[in-house]
């Protein structure tokens, strides 16, 4: 299952919106971290990180928790919702993502935003399921 894993990990971070945030994953079994380091280009007109920024980075990680135990295909969200708890400004955010049921063609699955002391930023839970897209090199998978 590692070489899985890595797979995983090199298409998520080899994707031209993945090099621009800049954001690293580290995947295993039913969970997956994301981090990536506040930059100026995420900021709002108050200052602090976007909420468009949480998103990404909570469905990503939720994702690829799920993507982890499917080995054939892409998996697709179907929903995701996000509770905001707090503005960030600066610093590292940490995704972390973990599968809270899965099996057949839906799955669920959860993850939370944290900085980097550690303090919640936000929540969010997911459906994903089973695509028709299979992990290729042709997209990335290898």
């Amino acid at each position: 299952m590692s070489d899985h894993y890595r797979k995983l990990e090199r298409m998520y971070e080899g994707a031209p919106v993945s090099r621009w945030y800049g954001v690293r994953i580290a995947i295993e079994d039913g969970r997956a971290e994301v981090r990536v380091t506040a930059r100026p280009e995420f900021m709002h007109a108050a200052g602090a990180v976007h909420g468009s920024v949480y998103f990404r980075l909570l469905d990503d990680a939720a994702f690829f928790a799920v993507n982890s135990r499917v080995e054939d295909s892409f998996v697709l969200t179907v929903s995701f919702t996000v509770h905001f708890a707090r503005p960030v400004l600066e610093g590292e955010l940490r995704a972390i993502g973990r599968v809270i049921h899965g099996g057949g063609r839906l799955h669920l699955a959860e993850s939370e935003l944290v900085d980097s002391s550690g303090a919640v930023l936000a929540h969010g839970s997911g459906v994903f399921s089973r695509s028709s897209i299979p992990l290729t090199p042709e997209v990335g998978y290898a």
